[in-house]
């Protein structure tokens, strides 16, 4: 406060000599004319930064201090030496737009003209920076956009590997009632990054709710409330074989890591992807080192990672088998993805927002940074339908102001360590992540609010 309040009087003790050259430079545009007012103009400013610098008082025993005086001193004679002569066509207006710094001066880079909501197109006059609004979306149009053939290929590939698939579990493993398989998927939903690539395969797991119940997740080992529990019930009186299940009980619960590792298996040694490919003219490999079910798919014009999900849905719950690393094999992960679709969808439908649009491109960013990758998908969705409670203008001219304030709402988050579930508030979203992950997001956050560009350029 006392460094904002010494330089507030610093400014108000500037104001005669600004007064007198304001009188010199507005002169100089009648005598020298617009071009040469330019070039006065900026070799004025660096003889004021020098007299500024002469009369304001110093930190006493700071030498870095006086170095770097000495150092902006020396930078500002040479901006007087070195001050191009302004381009033939600059127009007297340009005169009140902020100066450019040396490198600027120097080394012109070329301008960029757009027109609203529309894809940026290169051209030399009139020229002006381009917005956040118009670079979220040229980002959107440019990087984002997949290819129709692309749109079209991806979906229909991956439905025939679905109904191969839902073939081979109905002849190997007819006593186990699985439900249709069906897709879901950032291309399929709108919710991620606008890419072909990653696809979920979702395995229903059909339970007999007579025989099953589910344990709320404070009440599991791990006090995750975002993990559950299946337990079978009432052994006494329907002991084991009653359920097709029973085979994955461990310790009176249904094992999901014990269900993950028998579809693994299925996946990697039984079926025979070769022909599959063959068939669908791809090659495809299921991924063995993984722990996910997951198959790598190419095709000639896509390449696809399709992973798989046994799901059970119980007592309005989904759940995935998606345990948590570790020793804990009985858990499985309460998932919110179609309310979140939902959600984001009706309320766009509502004011014709663009959180759907946004968040396209903030998956796209994050997944592809080093340091932001793990906050893509459920964080993101769970931080704007937040947002959307307190900030009601979501239409798309103000894309921008709603994109930087989602980037300040979770540096919010980040800083408590706590994003709560929008669905769920005793679920922390970030519970999963390191003290090292979440400070080094924080950071890269925290920077890129004054500076969201930084987000947008090319990793």
């Amino acid at each position: 406060m006392a460094e904002f309040t010494r330089r507030r009087g610093r400014r108000q003790e500037d104001t005669g000599l600004g007064s007198v050259l304001d009188l010199l430079l507005a002169n100089a545009r009648l005598v020298l004319g617009v071009s040469g007012a330019a070039v006065l103009a900026i070799a004025t400013l660096a003889v004021k930064r020098l007299i500024d610098r002469a009369t304001s008082p110093r930190d006493e025993g700071d030498p870095k201090a006086e170095q770097k005086t000495l150092e902006e001193s020396w930078q500002d004679l040479a901006l007087i030496k070195t001050t191009p002569k302004p381009p033939k066509k600059q127009r007297r207006e340009d005169l009140s737009e902020p100066l450019l710094s040396p490198a600027q001066l120097l080394v012109p880079e070329p301008k960029v003209c757009v027109a609203p909501l529309e894809t940026p197109q290169v051209a030399s006059s009139p020229l002006h920076c381009l917005t956040l609004q118009e670079k979220l979306l040229s980002h959107y149009s440019s990087r984002l956009a997949v290819p129709e053939a692309q749109a079209s290929l991806a979906p229909h590939l991956a439905r025939s590997i679905c109904v191969q698939l839902q073939k081979f579990l109905r002849n190997k493993c007819p006593e186990l009632p699985f439900g249709s398989l069906f897709l879901r998927g950032p291309l399929l939903d709108g919710l991620g990054a606008l890419t072909a690539d990653d696809i979920h395969l979702m395995l229903p797991v059909v339970l007999d709710a007579a025989l099953w119940t589910l344990i709320p997740g404070e009440d599991t080992v791990v006090g995750n409330p975002q993990y559950w529990m299946i337990k079978r019930t009432d052994l006494e009186y329907f002991p084991r074989g009653c359920s097709p299940w029973d085979r994955f009980i461990v310790g009176w619960y249904f094992s999901s890591k014990l269900l993950n590792e028998t579809l693994h298996k299925m996946l990697v040694a039984s079926i025979n992807w070769p022909a599959i490919g063959s068939l669908l003219g791809s090659i495809i490999h299921p991924v063995v080192a993984s722990q996910e079910l997951k198959l790598e798919v190419k095709h000639d014009q896509v390449e696809l990672s399709i992973t798989l999900f046994p799901v059970v849905e119980m007592e309005d719950r989904v759940l995935l088998a998606a345990p948590p690393k570790g020793l804990v094999e009985n858990l499985w992960l309460e998932s919110f993805y179609r309310a979140e679709v939902s959600k984001v969808k009706e309320l766009d439908a509502g004011d014709r927002g663009a959180r759907q649009r946004c968040l396209c491109v903030l998956n796209s960013v994050c997944k592809s940074h080093p340091t932001l990758h793990k906050l893509s998908g459920s964080p993101l969705t769970h931080v704007v339908l937040h947002l959307s409670a307190t900030a009601s203008d979501w239409a798309e001219e103000n894309l921008a102001d709603r994109f930087q304030q989602v980037l300040e709402e979770l540096v919010g988050y980040l800083e408590k360590g706590v994003l709560p579930s929008y669905f769920n508030h005793k679920i922390n979203l970030f519970c999963e992540l390191s003290e090292e992950e979440i400070e080094e997001m924080g950071l890269m956050l925290y920077r890129a609010v004054s500076e969201p560009e930084l987000l947008l350029k090319e990793k």
